[in-house]
């Protein structure tokens, strides 16, 4: 099938990636909204300095989520170059206080210092693939630019990530929580799932985006390699005596 027939669908996966995305931001942000601490799913007394970074790490970070899936849509980009250059420029510009201000919550970790490491490294992971990113578009190359937005938009998607990878270690660290026992939140298990998946969130995202960047396109190359089997067969061949081996027409 032609590729211009199914750009809604190349690649497949952006569609898991908006709706995860969309129920995410749903779930969670309208918890923000009011500026409340008490609704905040996170413990805010850590500081004086922690809710404001925090609101104002998901108050950007929210349109830049957003932005980053309209960023991955090659249909938009191939057809709307004039919308993903402007999308792609709020990205950036939401993003650099999302990352500062996720520098700021993460020294303030509620299950020690591997989850404070594991977050600043994300912090600045993303900050430094952002600021490569765009640099490289202001240079005109695409290529890399391409490159450092899908790592860049990894690190931001671990915050959705997140959700998954806790739970699951969370059972993996605490399987009493499956069968409803009460576990207090003292619990040392309970700070080893959430230090975990501090790290798994974003290493797990940025593999996975290593191997979007660098998987080989199977398909095109084998079109292209039928394509030229096919040429070759009907390329006539002289032999040595000057004689056509080609069958007759």
């Amino acid at each position: 099938m032609s590729t211009t027939t199914r750009p809604l669908t190349r690649p497949w996966w952006l569609f898991p990636l908006g709706a995860a995305t969309v129920i995410f931001l749903v779930s969670a942000l309208p918890r923000y909204v009011g500026l409340d601490p008490s609704q905040s799913l996170v413990a805010t007394d850590r500081g004086p300095a922690f809710y404001p970074a925090l609101v104002t790490h998901i108050f950007f970070g929210s349109v830049m989520l957003c932005c980053g899936v309209l960023q991955l849509w090659p249909w938009l980009r191939a057809h709307h170059p004039k919308v993903h250059r402007w999308t792609g420029r709020t990205y950036v510009v939401t993003g650099i206080p999302t990352g500062v201000a996720a520098l700021v919550t993460s020294q303030f970790p509620a299950a020690g210092p591997a989850q404070q490491v594991g977050n600043t490294f994300l912090g600045v992971l993303f900050l430094l693939f952002t600021v490569l990113g765009y640099r490289a578009a202001r240079q005109r190359r695409f290529k890399d630019h391409r490159e450092w937005m899908y790592r860049s938009y990894a690190m931001a998607f671990s915050i959705v990530a997140n959700r998954f990878w806790g739970m699951v270690l969370l059972m993996m660290f605490v399987p009493e929580v499956m069968t409803g026992a009460d576990i207090g939140t003292e619990d040392p298990t309970l700070a080893s799932a959430a230090a975990a998946s501090a790290w798994v969130s974003w290493v797990v995202n940025l593999l996975i985006a290593e191997w979007i960047i660098h998987r080989k396109p199977r398909r095109r190359g084998n079109r292209q390699a039928s394509a030229s089997r096919s040429v070759e067969r009907q390329t006539p061949v002289s032999s040595s005596s000057g004689i056509s081996t080609a069958p007759p027409s």
